[in-house]
């Protein structure tokens, strides 16, 4: 199976047919070493590289004129932005790295964390106010041992009020602690208790199979896994979890997605064969790379991603286990993303796919991992510095070349209340228990009341992950 487009010859062409084909010794002075790995890689690689005039391959003649372009930027952050197309307007998803250790981590869910997973609403009554609300909390981490939970409020940090201009350096800067200050909802105008935690953050590895349960209603046993980032390294626990599906015979699946902002699209490609399994070999997605890249390729199966019987992932080799299931039913948020969206999508040619939340973040667009080496890939990175780059590369579509760039709309819309988010794989946690309802009834209304406030949620502790909501392929040699 050809997860990857990118084989080693091609990327040796695409440097070949520029001018700018040299060693790291010739004519590039070592403080332009990082900007020059920055333009060449987006050159290369990059999805807009044609819209963007800064990339085009006749803007220099020269290494030495490309080199004065490049000393005009400080840094490579500046750089890096100015070269993406239209951002943060189109392009609002690349992104660089000074610290590719870090990266390569969190996007195995290894991140610096005090493992409180939480988003964050503005006031009803005063919309540049914020109040943070617990989606979750991680097992074993600080917030776990504190006693922080679902469902838990918090309007100040170190005692300041959070505020759209403001959140950013209280929670989320390079400092190991903060102290939160719980708060009663009150209708989405949340008052202080008083109450206090300190948070401290270290390293942690997040389990993204977060609960795995089964439901008997009447002739219906119903499955549900709660699943919240594609990562490889969890391969073979997601694999075993529908092999635990399997053996207790469910007859409907539900994934739960609310959280899950991406990852790989290997990883996707597995849980599309996990959940069916009757289409081995078919095609599960295609990406859409750069003319300079798909005019290097004359196989468009390398550009193809197929259903797979087998994990083969670098670290395990094993079958896959399947329901070969003919429908399934998501549950989303809007903070349902990239990898995730692939799944629903990938399989909405194949089987009935219905979902019961919010409407997906929409986005279908996916990276790659850029390290400064002869062929942009992590063997041989430059030792000078830890630079890497992700970059935008691909535009990802379903067999029948759809894709959903303003995201997939719910079945049945049903929205989570700040005041009753209710716990996490409990049979009655209300987004559930719409989700059950749905599958033995079929019906789409609700007499629920909802928080009107709810699209007023303006970010989450996820995007703060070196991750971030990022679908990711990776380079690979031949």
């Amino acid at each position: 199976m050809k997860f990857l487009s990118t084989l080693k010859y091609v990327i040796i062409l695409l440097i070949s047919l520029s001018l700018y084909n040299c060693k790291k010794s010739e004519n590039i002075p070592a403080d332009l070493e990082i900007n020059n790995f920055v333009w060449k890689g987006l050159n290369a690689f990059y999805l807009w590289q044609d819209q963007v005039p800064d990339l085009a391959d006749t803007k220099f003649s020269s290494q030495g004129q490309l080199n004065t372009f490049l000393s005009g930027y400080d840094t490579p952050n500046g750089l890096f932005y100015s070269l993406l197309y239209q951002y943060p307007n189109v392009d609002k998803y690349s992104w660089i790295v000074d610290d590719y250790v870090a990266l390569e981590n969190s996007l195995q869910g290894v991140n610096v964390t005090n493992g409180m997973e939480f988003g964050l609403v503005r006031y009803d009554d005063t919309p540049s106010n914020l109040f943070g609300y617990v989606r979750y909390v991680v097992p074993g981490s600080d917030a776990d041992t504190k006693g922080v939970t679902r469902g838990l409020i918090f309007n100040q940090v170190d005692g300041v009020q959070l505020t759209e201009t403001n959140y950013r350096v209280l929670l989320f800067s390079s400092s190991l602690s903060y102290t939160i200050t719980i708060a009663d909802y009150n209708g989405g105008n949340p008052q202080n208790t008083n109450n206090t935690i300190t948070l401290d953050k270290a390293e942690i590895a997040e389990n993204p199979i977060a609960v795995v349960n089964t439901f008997d209603e009447g002739v219906n046993k119903i499955g549900y896994i709660m699943y919240n980032q594609f990562a490889s390294a969890y391969d073979g626990q997601l694999n075993s979890a529908f092999s635990t599906l399997a053996g207790q015979g469910i007859t409907d699946l539900i994934v739960d997605l609310r959280y899950n902002s991406g990852g790989s699209v290997r990883t996707a490609t597995y849980l599309g064969q996990m959940i069916t399994g009757q289409f081995t070999g078919q095609l599960f997605s295609k990406e859409v790379w750069n003319s300079k890249v798909t005019s290097s390729i004359s196989n468009p199966s390398f550009f193809e991603n197929n259903f797979t019987s087998q994990i083969n992932n670098g670290q395990i080799s094993e079958a896959i286990n399947s329901l070969n299931l003919t429908r399934v039913y998501f549950i989303t948020s809007g903070a349902t993303a990239s990898a995730s969206e692939l799944v629903m999508n990938g399989l909405s040619p194949y089987i009935d796919v219905y979902s019961v939340g919010v409407t997906t973040e929409g986005k279908q667009v996916g990276s790659v991992t850029l390290y400064d080496s002869d062929d942009f890939t992590r063997a041989g990175a430059n030792p000078n510095h830890t630079w890497a780059m992700q970059p935008l590369v691909l535009e990802i579509q379903n067999k029948n070349g759809e894709n959903q760039p303003n995201g997939i709309a719910p079945n049945i819309q049903f929205q989570e209340s700040y005041g009753n988010l209710g716990v996490l794989g409990d049979r009655n946690e209300p987004l559930l228990d719409r989700t059950i309802t749905y599958i033995l009834t079929g019906a789409r209304s609700s007499d629920r009341t909802f928080d009107d406030i709810f699209s007023q949620e303006i970010s989450n502790s996820k995007l703060f992950t070196p991750a971030k909501n990022n679908m990711f392929t990776e380079l690979k040699k031949k």
